[in-house]
């Protein structure tokens, strides 16, 4: 079963995991992660409407990369992006603040998650600096190869029915092309149950420093250590990024 990786209500979410994945979901342990370095990763995003519900990348000072099924349905003008963060539970001061000025998506089709990919025009330019910067991006067509180790990222939660961390957690991954649709590059961790959850669509895939996966969509359950999860493939869109 596919399912996004963006949060629903838990009452919602509860419901829709046992009739998914036929019976109740068990919770492994971003899911088998660690904390992240306080702005280790200067790119990374979190758009919240009230509170997280996704990530994202900065791609240029006035503009965010995310999955394009997080803001579908939703009223973009409600969206805060939140900069410079790392702990989602205390008042940072190197956050910056912007509200979304315009979406971007490019032919998304939420039935098959394919061309999952959005870009947020915010209402303003970040001022860059050691908490905020501008990820690199591969060129056109540039992809990564099976067996490439990659790092994922996230504040989604830590399992199926497990609640999201305050702190931003980082997983290494593994890209892999078994299970894999070739309009997606996926990620596995091999011989351990871990990988992207709910709360995570959106976030970057770093591999050799650059962000060629935008979190899409996981099959079964969070960190299920059998089906792959599944990216977006940013190479793919370099040049209408």
């Amino acid at each position: 079963m596919t399912q996004s990786c963006r949060p629903s209500g838990p009452a919602l979410a509860s419901i829709l995991l046992t009739v998914l994945l036929g019976g109740p979901v068990l919770a492994s342990e971003i899911v088998g992660g660690r904390k992240a370095q306080p702005h280790a990763w200067p790119f990374m995003v979190s758009p919240a409407a009230a509170a997280h519900f996704c990530g994202g990348t900065l791609v240029a000072p006035n503009f965010v990369m995310s999955a394009a099924h997080c803001v579908n349905g939703i009223n973009f003008q409600t969206v805060q992006v939140v900069l410079g963060a790392h702990n989602l539970g205390r008042r940072e001061p190197t956050r910056q603040l912007f509200s979304v000025q315009q979406v971007f998506e490019n032919g998304f089709d939420a039935q098959r998650l394919l061309n999952d990919i959005v870009l947020l025009q915010l209402n303003g330019s970040a001022t860059i600096n050691a908490n905020v910067q501008v990820a690199s991006l591969p060129e056109q067509d540039q992809g990564v190869g099976n067996g490439v180790r990659c790092l994922a990222m996230g504040w989604g939660r830590l399992g199926t029915n497990q609640p999201p961390p305050r702190v931003l957690q980082q997983l290494n991954v593994t890209v892999v092309t078994a299970l894999c649709r070739p309009t997606n590059v996926c990620t596995l961790v091999p011989r351990r149950r871990a990988g992207i959850c709910f709360g995570d669509s959106g976030g970057p895939l770093v591999c050799n420093g650059l962000i060629h996966g935008i979190d899409s969509f996981i099959r079964g359950s969070c960190g299920s250590g059998f089906f792959p999860d599944a990216f977006a493939p940013v190479a793919r869109y370099a040049n209408w990024i």
